[in-house]
């Protein structure tokens, strides 16, 4: 039988989620997809037991939150299951080297370590894990790759004693196993290697795991690659849907076969066309040289450059410094022997910082920041971050009502455009943060990460506005680590990277 919940939880009696069923499979291993910011979290939590009672008013089937915490259900899952935090540093001690904390509990007992950290490591060498096993956790130290991969391991070690002292069969859910953004600071190798020995240890000892991610690429690696263990394996999506908030199942194919059917948009075939951008490797940041090539080698630095109607995508491993580049390009980052041009105007490390503001802003080029609560104001209303931006077009309250439903599936109604952004949803306020950029008409457009915490459905709606502007032969240079999808969208000669030199 599945886990089934009915959970309202509120603050100050104001509702911040409420769903009338939320329920995770009993022994299966189960992907919740949906945009960031509507519930996914809090959800999880509070089925867990990891809410503060005296902070929010919570109601689990009926029960209020004290009353759920005593159950001896609830006991069983604290005392059997893990839960992976999203930010490992929320979890991890900064007062306890690593390696104590690795063996914290019931986890002194549980077996197999060496050989999960050498797996999640992906080396044969202890060395190299035993100089992280030895930090006191710091924001920037270890990595926060490293830090997810610690808390991981001590997932596995839990899952590993559970494996060792199974559950006479009818004592109820034990083991329920939480993952929340588990591969988010991991690259594509790491994810496998994690997703990997997670079924493994799941085809040992089937155990119940909700696995929260905003990662659909994730679906080619365990719809495909494991096809033997479909049956064990349920896809959910959580989303805003007609003013509720529901979990719907989430069919894998939906996914797999939109991306089959999605073709890079051809280019206008001019050969007089002249860059929009040009930028050369070689310039130095913070110290460091940056190599840019187009065929993933370190020789020399070479150019990238945008024409009218291409998307380039950029690629390099997380903190490289994607997006400094970006923030060179738009004058808000100064670096050493800089040589670029933007449309027919030159710039170096001795162009002043205002000849940016006159010739670029919102004229030549517009960017969309990854963290839209970064990007936008928050104590503004929905239709007041339009206002005062030097757009081609008036800015009048038809024409922002037409935009916003370009990417938003709901009615776009006074209420909306009066709600402050701060009470949006993560995937609402990255969609109304990308528009921002996109009402400018700017030639060259730069996107960071412009499909984070995006359910699928905004994820189409923002791939088919990105092609759509293509076709109007504007530029794109597009930051992100989606990298199947873009894969799939942008011609393997228009893929550039960035390494240090």
């Amino acid at each position: 039988m599945p886990l089934e919940f009915r959970i309202h939880i509120a603050r100050l009696n104001k509702t911040i989620v409420s769903i009338d069923r939320f329920d995770i499979p009993d022994h299966k291993i189960t992907f919740l997809f949906g945009e960031s910011g509507i519930g996914k979290t809090i959800l999880s939590k509070a089925v867990f037991g990891l809410l503060d009672p005296a902070l929010l008013e919570v109601q689990i089937n009926g029960m209020d939150y004290p009353a759920y915490l005593e159950q001896e259900s609830t006991r069983r899952i604290q005392q059997n299951g893990f839960f992976v935090f999203q930010e490992p540093s929320t979890h991890l001690n900064p007062l306890l080297r690593l390696s104590e904390q690795l063996k914290e509990g019931s986890l002194k007992t549980a077996p197999r370590e060496r050989e999960i950290l050498r797996w999640l490591w992906n080396t044969e060498r202890d060395e190299p894990i035993q100089n992280i096993l030895n930090v006191y956790p710091k924001p920037y130290r270890p990595s926060g790759g490293e830090k997810q991969r610690i808390l991981l391991a001590m997932a596995f070690k839990k899952i590993g004693l559970a494996q060792s002292h199974p559950q006479p069969s009818g004592g109820g859910e034990t083991n329920l196993f939480i993952f929340d953004e588990p591969t988010g600071s991991l690259d594509n190798n790491f994810r496998n290697l994690f997703l990997k020995l997670l079924f493994e240890q799941f085809q040992r000892f089937p155990f119940t795991a909700l696995l929260i991610t905003h990662d659909y690429s994730i679906i080619s690696e365990a719809y495909e690659k494991y096809a033997g263990l479909r049956e064990q394996i349920a896809y959910k999506e959580l989303s805003l849907r007609g003013g509720g908030l529901a979990l719907r199942d989430f069919a894998p194919r939906a996914y797999l076969e939109w991306l089959r059917a999605e073709k890079p948009v051809a280019a206008p075939q001019n050969p007089a066309a002249k860059p929009l951008l040009q930028i050369r490797g070689g310039y130095e940041v913070f110290g460091k040289k940056m190599i840019i090539s187009n065929d993933g080698s370190r020789k020399d630095y070479g150019m990238l450059h945008v024409l009218p109607g291409e998307i380039i995508y950029l690629k390099a491993a997380s903190g490289v410094g994607k997006t400094t580049l970006a923030k060179i390009i738009m004058g808000l980052q100064e670096c050493k022997n800089l040589e670029m041009v933007i449309g027919r105007w030159k710039f170096s490390e001795r162009t002043p910082r205002a000849a940016w503001r006159k010739l670029v802003w919102g004229k030549l080029a517009g960017m969309a920041f990854q963290h839209a609560d970064e990007a936008l104001n928050l104590k503004a209303k929905v239709k007041e971050v339009f206002g005062g931006l030097p757009a081609r077009v008036e800015l009048n309250g038809a024409y922002i009502r037409m935009r916003l439903q370009e990417l938003f599936d709901m009615e776009i109604d006074d209420a909306f455009l009066n709600k402050k952004v701060a009470h949006l949803s993560g995937g609402q306020k990255q969609r109304l943060n990308l528009l921002r950029t996109l009402v400018l008409d700017t030639d060259l457009l730069i996107l960071d990460e412009p499909l984070n915490g995006l359910d699928f459905l905004s994820i189409q709606k923002v791939i088919a506005a990105l092609q759509e502007k293509q076709r109007e032969g504007k530029a794109i240079l597009m930051i992100s680590h989606n990298e199947e999808i873009f894969d799939a969208i942008i011609p393997r000669e228009n893929v550039y990277y960035l390494f240090h030199a």
